[in-house]
Parts: C-alpha cells; structure tokens; sequence
C-alpha cells in the first residue's frame, strides 16, 4: 500500500513538472523527463497546449493557380469591354469568384479619380474542357459612355476569389488590363462598314510543321477569300524558320498577321489554349470583317458547283452565324496512277480517297458576323445574338486532310487502282475534287509572289 502511494506521489510530481514545463514552452526538454511522450513527434510549427494536443500548422508555399491570367482587352463601344484571358479552373468549380470593372478617366485630378464601376460578365467558352486553367471571356458594359471626351483613361479589373483555394480568404487582385491614351480612341470604328469582308481566326500552331503543307494551304485559301482577306496566325511554337519563310511573301503583301504566343505554354490550358486564342482573335479584330471563319491549317473550304463565294455568302447574310460540312480525306492512300510521281505534286492533290462512311456526325466548322458574337467556339459560338444556321446541304463544305501538315514524310504511303475501297474497315471513295484545282492554285501562288517558295521540300 504504501508502495502504491509512492508512487502516486511520483506520478503527481511528474505531472505538476509537465504543466510546469508546458507553460515555459519547451516540449523537447518535457520528453527528456517524461518517456512515456516519447512516440510523439514534434514539428517546429507545432505547438503543445496544456491538454497535452498537439495544434498542427498548415504551412502554403508558392500558388497551385493564379486566380487570373489576361491575354487581351479591348474596347467594343462607347461603354463595352471585353477581357480574355484564363483562370483558375478549380477556383471556378469549386468556387464563385467574381469580378468587377471599373473605368478611371484620365479627365479627374490626380488626387481624386472617382472611377465607374460596373460587374464583369463572365463566359466560360471552353465548356469544361480546360486544364489546371479554363478560358473566360469577361463583359464590361457600363451603364454611360466611357472616355467619351476621349482624353484617355484605363480600364481596371477586379477579379476577387471568393474563398477559392484558400476558404479562410477572399482575396481580389486588382489589374490595369487596358489604358487608352488622349485622342487614341476612333469612335467611327464600331459604326463603320468592315475593312475587310472575310477574316481567318485559326487555333494555335504548335509541332514539328510541314512547310509545304503551309504554303499549300496559304496559297489554296488566299485565292479561296479572295483580295479583300486577311489571316491571323498564332504561333504557339510551330512557326520554325522554314514555315516563316513560307509565309513571309504573303505577310509582305499584306494577307497575314503573326502572333508569337510561345508564352502561353506556361498555362496548362486546353489543346495549347486553343479556346482564348480564337476569342482574342475574335474580339481583337471584331470591327476588322464582315465575316470570320474558323477552321484549321489541314482543312480546305471548298464550293460545290459554278457557285461563287460571295454569292453564297450573301445569300445567308441574314444569319450571324453558319456552319458548314466536313469531307473526311484519307492522310495516305493515293491512286497507282502517281506512283513515282508524287514528289511534284501538292499534298490535297495526291490524296484523293474520301472517308465514306454514313451515320457519322462529322465534326463541323463555321463562319460568323463577329460583330454578333460575344464568345467564340472551336466549332461554332454558342454565345451571340441572332440565328445560327446549319442546313447549308453541301452549299459550303471544308476538306479535312487530318495529321498532314504535321507529317514531315512522303503523304502517299498505300496505292490503290479503283475507285471504291475498304482500308481498316474503313470505306473510301476516289474524290478528285481538290486535284483538279491544284493547277490553277499553283499557276495562282506563282503570279502572286513569284518563284520564291519553289525549293520548299515536297
């Protein structure tokens, strides 16, 4: 008995130690004099309370996300904005981050500029195909006309987390997206009819490309659009030297603008940002054309029949958008006739078998009034005022030589006497369409800039 009080006695005096020590903050020395702590692990960001509970620490380091990434601002009318860029996708999933607008003229002192305010309309037009960042498409229109007196100002985003990431804060960000200095603005831009009557908007070129591929279809689709066409090309890291060379006759003349976006592989984004790409190009040139097309560098728009291009499209002018069938095209079976002689020929000119199949909803393309659209679709805007119009029955259609303008080998790589086929169960049909143009497409490139691309590989 006296042994059992003992050590009780013991015990109590090993406890009042405990609390002694605890209160003096030094866990380490406490487990010098009391084993029985010895399994627990203590972290310089821990902290030891009276209870004996351990209170752990959540330490962050770097950023998962940036809450906002900006590409682009431009001004749309005399209240109306628009900013693209990319966000966090998770913050948009699982949070409700919003924005706001507000315009600081340039007209106020220094020491006071009351700006004007307005909420960020936002489109999400990747519809959840983005990565660790989705594309948003952001509207300000302020209930007046801003910079009106044109003597400048800037337009500034707030763009606040709500919670996300961290639910403890609601951060905001606050970024100068757009300043427009005194007399740069011209009004007449938004009522004025369009420089040009067609636009190409394309996704972003990436890869090892083949220049003859480009030239190809550079020179196929400025003769296509015709002299009052204009292409914008983002270079997301495809544009080697010999694809430049390539393009450089028809950037001297005025057809082509290049955008180096190299940058944006930092932003794991969806297929290269594909979808902010065709919204800047959309909302950067919007007041530029009558019309703008979307479609790829392995894709060939082509009319059926006598019909001629502006003909066609006057005749669906009443829709702000339209969009237009696909002619699937094999990347390697060629007709027996050419071989041995493919070296000279153009690529949609050796590869003649189309894609037969029925029942398939192939993928479809479109071209549309930019300046009913508020946010644009790799395949077509679901974003816009107006009608949009699919039945065109063949009236406009796009040949699609899917992989070849990344396959820097011969194209023809199987041979074929007939003109119906089955290849991996695949049927085909001989469809010289294209092969009988490229003649007038080449005698075209040569009266356009020459001689010059004649040395590009076949």
């Amino acid at each position: 008995m006296q042994n059992r009080i003992k050590e009780m006695v013991r015990e109590m005096k090993l406890l009042f130690l405990l609390v002694t020590l605890l209160c003096l903050g030094a866990p380490m020395l406490i487990l010098q004099f009391y084993p029985s702590l010895s399994f627990i692990t203590i972290t310089p960001s821990d902290q030891l309370f009276e209870s004996i509970t351990i209170k752990r620490i959540f330490n962050p380091y770097g950023s998962a996300a940036y809450n906002f990434i900006t590409m682009g601002a431009y001004r749309e009318g005399l209240n109306t904005f628009s900013i693209i860029g990319l966000a966090s996708k998770p913050l948009h999933v699982y949070s409700n981050p919003t924005y706001e607008c507000n315009w600081i003229s340039s007209s106020f002192s220094s020491s006071f500029r009351k700006p004007i305010s307005t909420v960020g309309y936002k489109i999400l037009p990747d519809f959840g195909f983005g990565r660790v960042y989705t594309a948003i498409v952001l509207n300000c229109t302020f209930s007046e006309p801003v910079n009106a007196n044109n003597k400048g100002g800037k337009l500034v985003l707030r763009a606040s987390t709500n919670g996300g990431g961290d639910a403890k804060f609601n951060l905001t960000d606050t970024i100068d997206v757009l300043n427009e200095y005194p007399n740069a603005v011209n009004f007449s831009t938004f009522t004025s009819p369009p420089k040009y009557d067609y636009f190409y908007c394309g996704s972003p070129i990436y890869g090892n490309l083949n220049p003859q591929r480009i030239r190809e279809w550079i020179a196929y689709h400025v003769k296509f659009l015709g002299p009052n066409s204009h292409f914008v090309i983002y270079d997301a890291g495809g544009i080697s030297e010999q694809v430049l060379e390539v393009l450089k006759p028809w950037m001297e003349l005025g057809y082509i603008t290049l955008h180096d976006i190299r940058d944006q592989e930092r932003f794991d984004g969806y297929y290269h940002n594909q979808f902010i790409v065709i919204n800047d190009c959309l909302h950067r040139y919007k007041f530029m054309a009558k019309w703008i097309f979307y479609f790829d560098v392995d894709e060939y728009l082509y009319i059926p029949g006598n019909k001629k291009l502006d003909s066609v499209m006057d005749s669906l002018s009443q829709y702000s958008q339209f969009t237009f069938d696909q002619m699937p095209m094999s990347s390697n079976i060629c007709f027996s006739a050419d071989f041995g002689k493919t070296y000279g020929k153009w690529g949609f000119e050796k590869l003649v078998y189309k894609n037969s199949n029925r029942g398939i909803r192939w993928d479809r393309k479109s071209a549309a009034h930019p300046r009913s659209v508020y946010a644009a679709g790799v395949h077509w805007a679901l974003y816009l005022a107006g009608e949009t119009f699919h039945q065109t029955n063949g009236t406009i259609v796009y040949y699609h030589y899917h992989g070849t303008v990344a396959d820097n080998t011969e194209s023809c790589k199987m041979y074929v006497n007939s003109t119906k086929l089955v290849y991996e169960k695949t049927p085909y049909v001989l469809d010289t369409t294209m092969r009988d143009i490229a003649a007038d497409i080449k005698k075209f490139e040569l009266q356009m800039i020459g001689s010059r691309l004649e040395k590009i590989p076949l």
